[in-house]
C-alpha cells in the first residue's frame, strides 16, 4: 500500500527534496556544518537538525528533553521556541552524527510513507501540541524540505531544482497567502487591483482582487488598471515570500509599476515566513 492518490504529489515531492538534502550534506566536512545560511539564524547543521526533528515528530518520536539558553535572540515567540528546541539539542553533533541520523530518519519516513493508509483527512500531531489533517502536515513538510533545500543551496553554492515538485507546491501555498498580504496585511484600497508577473522556472500571472469590503481574492486573469504590478523572477520572489531576503537587498530584481507606497506596503508585509 501507498498513500492516498491525493496525498502522492506531496509524498514525491518531499522524496524528491529530501534526497537532494541527503546529496547536498554528505560530502560536508565539519567546519562546512557551521556555515550560515539565509534562513535567519541558522547554520547548515541547524537546517539538516530541524529536518530531522520535523520529520521524527512525523514518526510519532517523542520531543528531547532539553532547555534552550537565553541568549538565543531570534527565538522571540513560543511556535520559534518549539522549532528551535529540535534544533539547539543537535548543535554540538558531529557531521558523520548528523549524516547519520539524517539517512536513519529518512529510512523510517519512506517506510512510513510506502505503508500509509490512512485518509487526507486524518487528524496528526502538529506543532504546539496541536492537531492538523494528515493532508495539511505532508503538504507543510514538502514545503519546507523544499525552502530548505534552496537554504543549502544558497549557502553551498549548489543552485538547482527551482522547478522541481517542491517548487510548484511552495509556489501554490505562497499564492493561497497573497489576498491576506495585499489585503489585510498591505491595506491595499477597496475595489482595487493588484498583479504579480513572476518570471524564470517557474512562470505564473496572478491578479489580487479587493472588493469593496477589503476582502481580497486571486485568480489567473490579468487586470486592466491595476494598482500595482510587480514583476519579478521566481527565485526573488520565493526569497522574499519565506523570509530569506529583505526587499532592499534585491530591490534591482523587483519591477513596479503603479502606485509606489503601495507597492513598498505590499513588500514590507510580504513574508509569510521566517
Amino acid at each position: 500500500m501507498t498513500v492516498h492518490p491525493s496525498l502522492q504529489n506531496y509524498a514525491d515531492a518531499w522524496t524528491h527534496s529530501i534526497d537532494a538534502i541527503v546529496e547536498l550534506v554528505q560530502p560536508l566536512v565539519e567546519g562546512e556544518w557551521n556555515w550560515r545560511t539565509p534562513c535567519p539564524a541558522w547554520s547548515v547543521r541547524d537546517v539538516v537538525s530541524h529536518v530531522i526533528g520535523m520529520e521524527s515528530e512525523m514518526l510519532g518520536d517523542p520531543r528531547p528533553i532539553h532547555s534552550l539558553p537565553r541568549d538565543l535572540y531570534h527565538v522571540q515567540n513560543e511556535y520559534a521556541r518549539y522549532m528551535e528546541m529540535q534544533v539547539d539539542v543537535r548543535r554540538h553533533h558531529t557531521a558523520p552524527e548528523m549524516t547519520a541520523e539524517l539517512e536513519y530518519t529518512i529510512i523510517r519516513r519512506n517506510r512510513q510513507l510506502r505503508n500509509e493508509t490512512r485518509s487526507p483527512d486524518t487528524m496528526v500531531r502538529a506543532p504546539l501540541g496541536k492537531e492538523q489533517t494528515l493532508e495539511t502536515a505532508l503538504r507543510g513538510r514538502a514545503f519546507d524540505v523544499w525552502v530548505h533545500e534552496q537554504d543549502l543551496r544558497t549557502t553551498l553554492n549548489r543552485p538547482g531544482n527551482l522547478d522541481s515538485p517542491g517548487a510548484h507546491i511552495t509556489r501554490d501555498l505562497l499564492l493561497e497567502a497573497l489576498p491576506k498580504v495585499i489585503a489585510k496585511d498591505a491595506g491595499a484600497p477597496p475595489n482595487s487591483a493588484v498583479v504579480i508577473d513572476v518570471n524564470g522556472p517557474l512562470e505564473f500571472l496572478r491578479t489580487v482582487r479587493v472588493d469593496a469590503d477589503g476582502r481580497g481574492t486571486i485568480d489567473g486573469s490579468p487586470s486592466l488598471g491595476p494598482l500595482v504590478t510587480l514583476a519579478l523572477d521566481w527565485e526573488t520572489y520565493y526569497r522574499l515570500a519565506c523570509g530569506r531576503v529583505r526587499y532592499n537587498a534585491v530591490a534591482d530584481r523587483v519591477k513596479i509599476d503603479g502606485d509606489p507606497e503601495m507597492a513598498a506596503a505590499i513588500l514590507r508585509e510580504f513574508a509569510i515566513t521566517r
